[in-house]
């Protein structure tokens, strides 16, 4: 896979819901990044990275969890009681990604003080 660097788009919440029906892998890759980045209303966003980080395929799935890390350094807010379980169970599942997922937890602990402990199994 080549990987191809460009600036996050700056979606409207129309052009979120859209994506969000459709379905399109590239750009609910993409999504959660964005609204992390962008979104001046950081509980929407969380919502949207929530919903996606059940998503069936492992990709959204990861960047989900990095979305979330966006919003904790652009915004400095999450909900704790929300977030954790969720970042925590991707630290457990997502294999592949693990790499991605710890370094969203080190910013999420980072920009929000919080201290989500990084325990990794070498299975």
């Amino acid at each position: 896979m080549d990987r191809k660097y460009e600036p996050l788009p700056i979606l409207t919440e129309e052009q979120i819901k859209c994506i969000l029906e459709s379905d399109n892998l590239d750009k609910l890759i993409i999504l959660p990044l964005s609204i992390g980045e962008y979104h001046s209303d950081w509980k929407y966003a969380q919502d949207i990275c929530v919903r996606l980080a059940v998503y069936p395929e492992p990709s959204v799935r990861a960047n989900a969890i990095l979305g979330l890390a966006y919003i904790a350094r652009t915004k400095r807010q999450l909900e704790k009681d929300v977030v954790k379980p969720i970042v925590l169970k991707a630290l457990r599942d997502e294999k592949e990604f693990q790499w991605r997922i710890i370094d969203a937890i080190d910013d999420i602990n980072i920009f929000l003080n919080w201290n989500i402990e990084v325990n990794v199994s070498s299975e």
